[in-house]
């Protein structure tokens, strides 16, 4: 069995934690290289992690003949640019979500790889989690029936600027994250919801800018039209009083009930009353979706999370945000 080694362009916050322990922890697996353009804060990295190696320019990463994959964890304005390189070098890419700002730049990064005959995943992690598993589960089994609608209530208190910069994170800066904390986490519940019910055919929405403390949306709603017949529809807000998150699959025979980001027990609900399921949230919560892959590029599996259903997503919150993004032109 081959061992895959990855690099990483852009080890900052989310790698600390989240996903980079599981390159060194899963199977058949090591991580041999990391970037930054800190070239210190990449070292420093390597060397609390262990890694070999370090580099403050991508192009040497990506063209190190010791990485075999390469892992794209730096905000989505450079997804694109990376994986294209990624691409021209004959290297699988793993890229974070969202895949990146917008379903063109998508459409680049997939034609790239193909064109290349290189593999493209996307970090929808949740598509590899027990948690969603198990959502996935009930539903195909028919513990609910035939599902009729599902819908999305995503709130949270408004968005803190850094200490010491005084500005507001990447996230909420479209020419950097392609909108606001709507890109960063709609994205992930949208995902997931086309994993567990079949794509979604068409999307439409609204949205503003309420609190008016950056330039991106901080309110959406939208409605969802299913592949399969399913509707639904989402509201998010980013400068409320309080956090609340949850989402509802309602069928002809009863109902589940789960969070996207939280880890209370998801909930199945039917005549027969509420059966709670409690599932653990792993500390390294992207290494399952790295297993697959690994396992996918050794011809083991087929990882769930690719370009093409990355891409989708990043369809439908185009669909979504498509009459607030011509307003503010």
């Amino acid at each position: 069995m081959k061992t895959i080694r990855w690099g990483i362009i852009g080890c900052g916050d989310v790698t600390e934690v989240k996903s980079g322990p599981g390159f060194q922890l899963a199977k058949n697996s090591q991580l041999v290289a990391v970037m930054r353009r800190n070239g210190e804060l990449a070292k420093d990295y390597a060397t609390r992690h262990n890694v070999p190696k370090w580099y403050d320019n991508a192009e040497e990463l990506i063209n190190d003949p010791d990485v075999d994959v390469v892992y794209i964890a730096t905000p989505p304005a450079y997804h694109k640019e990376y994986t294209l390189q990624c691409a021209e070098a004959g290297k699988p890419v793993y890229v974070e979500k969202p895949m990146a700002r917008n379903f063109e730049e998508c459409t680049d990064m997939i034609q790239a790889c193909e064109n290349a005959g290189v593999s493209l995943f996307v970090a929808y992690y949740r598509r590899a989690l027990d948690r969603f598993n198990k959502v996935k589960e009930l539903i195909d089994s028919g513990k609910i029936g035939e599902i009729r609608f599902v819908t999305v209530v995503l709130y949270k208190k408004i968005v803190q600027k850094d200490l010491k910069s005084g500005e507001f994170p990447w996230r909420v800066i479209p020419k950097i994250s392609g909108g606001g904390e709507f890109m960063d986490l709609a994205s992930h519940t949208l995902d997931v919801l086309d994993y567990i019910l079949g794509p979604i055919e068409e999307a439409c929405g609204y949205a503003d800018n309420q609190a008016k403390l950056y330039e991106a949306e901080d309110v959406v709603t939208a409605s969802l039209a299913f592949e399969s017949g399913v509707k639904g529809t989402g509201t998010w807000c980013f400068s409320s009083f309080s956090n609340y998150d949850m989402n509802e699959i309602v069928g002809s025979l009863g109902k589940i009930s789960f969070s996207t980001f939280g880890a209370e027990p998801v909930l199945l609900t039917t005549i027969n009353g509420i059966t709670p399921f409690n599932i653990v949230k792993p500390i390294h919560i992207q290494m399952q979706l790295i297993q697959s892959i690994v396992n996918e590029l050794n011809g083991l599996e087929v990882c769930k999370s690719t370009g093409i259903s990355g891409a989708r997503t990043n369809k439908i919150m185009d669909q979504i945000l498509r009459n607030y993004r011509l307003n503010k032109k």
